[in-house]
């Protein structure tokens, strides 16, 4: 991906060992979905958009029209602002109103995620630190450090916002809970310890629990207590009191809100790329370009060829983006 400069040697040299043996999931019958065209190619991503070759992005809405500036990637958006970071640190904060920047602030290291609400912005750094900026007031509510890390899964969660709190998804494997009336009021939530490869890739919410994952573990924290659950973590997905858990060994797990195991199903070879739920259907993408259409218990299931992923493929919504093309997931079943 093109921005992302905190992606280390380390992950290169794991990523090029693991391709020599890799074997991949060869489905026995699939279907062809129809596609049209956005005209971009996806250059970037973050949790929530991906930045387009041309400079604009795909945020939850769709694509947009709105031009990020050269060297810019999309990190986040709310009703009326963007915001974008380029390899210098730069925090760019883009009126939607306008299509202008408002603001340009210097974080001196480069963003990972970044979150915005209600003229607030929470940000989590590559060097893992955290902080808090008010745009009214042009100033760092708090600004603070973490423990080192070495390297970090790519799929970095963006902060999230609960009442007067931010919820920080640090890179190695804490949550810190920060309350932005109070910033030395701040609560850790320890997920895991590992020291590489450990940062949250997935930061939600199912009512009033917050659901969290890193690459080897998920937790939620709410009206059950805490509950975790452990696997190689690929994705999740969450809908209607359930936890979808899309794994390294082709598994997808369903799992109630006491994070037992409802149901299972294994696409052996299976790596997925991106997933979701929705309607009482579960999607995932192969990385070779099977889109698997599951029933909401796994029971049933349809697979549709739709190319082999080339780009970094996104969802939002109904819709999946990939190498140029829109596939409407709606249209899609698994009968």
């Amino acid at each position: 991906m093109k921005y992302l400069v905190y992606i280390t040697l380390t992950a290169t040299m794991v990523v090029l060992s693991a391709c020599s043996s890799k074997q991949y999931f060869e489905p026995e019958m699939t279907y062809d979905a129809p596609t049209s065209a956005y005209g971009g190619v996806i250059v970037d991503l973050s949790r929530d958009g991906a930045t387009l070759e041309n400079g604009k992005y795909i945020g939850k809405s769709g694509t947009s029209n709105i031009t990020l500036g050269e060297g810019y990637r999309f990190l986040s958006e709310s009703k009326y602002y963007v915001l974008a970071s380029n390899v210098e640190g730069m925090l760019k904060i883009i009126d939607k109103k306008t299509n202008e920047s408002i603001r340009e602030v210097s974080l001196g290291v480069p963003i990972v995620s970044a979150t915005i609400r209600k003229g607030i912005v929470a940000y989590i750094l590559n060097n893992n630190t955290f902080g808090i900026y008010n745009i009214p007031d042009n100033k760092k509510v708090v600004e603070n450090r973490s423990e080192r890390t070495y390297a970090i899964d790519t799929r970095a969660a963006s902060p999230m916002f609960i009442d007067n709190l931010a919820v920080m998804p640090m890179l190695d494997g804490k949550l810190i809970i920060v309350d932005i009336e109070n910033s030395q009021n701040a609560k850790v939530v320890y997920l895991s310890s590992y020291k590489a490869f450990n940062n949250i890739i997935y930061l939600s919410r199912m009512g009033n629990t917050m659901v969290a994952a890193t690459p080897k573990k998920i937790i939620s924290l709410g009206d059950n207590g805490k509950q975790e659950y452990h696997a190689n973590i690929s994705e999740v997905a969450i809908t209607k009191g359930y936890v979808y858990v899309f794994t390294k060994e082709g598994n997808i797990v369903r799992l109630n809100s006491h994070f037992e195991v409802i149901a299972e199903k294994k696409f052996k070879f299976a790596h997925f790329s991106v997933a979701t739920t929705f309607d009482k259907k579960v999607f995932a993408l192969d990385q070779q370009g099977s889109l698997i259409v599951l029933s909401a218990d796994l029971s049933k299931f349809k697979i549709y060829d739709i190319g082999e992923v080339d780009a970094p493929a996104f969802i939002t919504g109904t819709k999946l983006y990939k190498d140029g093309k829109i596939i409407e997931l709606s249209n899609l079943g698994y009968e």
